[in-house]
């Protein structure tokens, strides 16, 4: 695929990028060189190459999933600037 100066023109200007005709006409060799690269990449044989995410070997450090007694709403309510039957009580904000 090759691109041309329109093709930079429309892409910039679905990108909402401001570009002038000359820095349009700059871009149209850069582009298709990004392109051949591409192109490249496509040529490699990777029969055989598993897929990969990463580079090293992550695991996931998890926690034991564990109940806790939860129960400690006092001590929640204790940071409340007000509580009212066990609940934060907030000021009316509707009138």
């Amino acid at each position: 695929m090759s691109i041309d100066r329109d093709t930079v023109k429309k892409v910039a200007g679905l990108a909402r990028i401001a570009v002038t005709d000359d820095e349009a006409q700059a871009l149209v060799p850069e582009l298709n060189n990004i392109l051949g690269w591409v192109e490249q990449l496509g040529e490699v044989d990777v029969s055989g190459v598993e897929p990969m995410t990463a580079v090293i070997p992550n695991h996931l450090r998890l926690r034991d999933d564990v109940v806790t007694d939860g129960n400690v709403r006092d001590r929640v309510l204790a940071n409340a600037p007000q509580a009212e039957h066990g609940f934060f009580a907030v000021p009316k904000v509707i009138e």
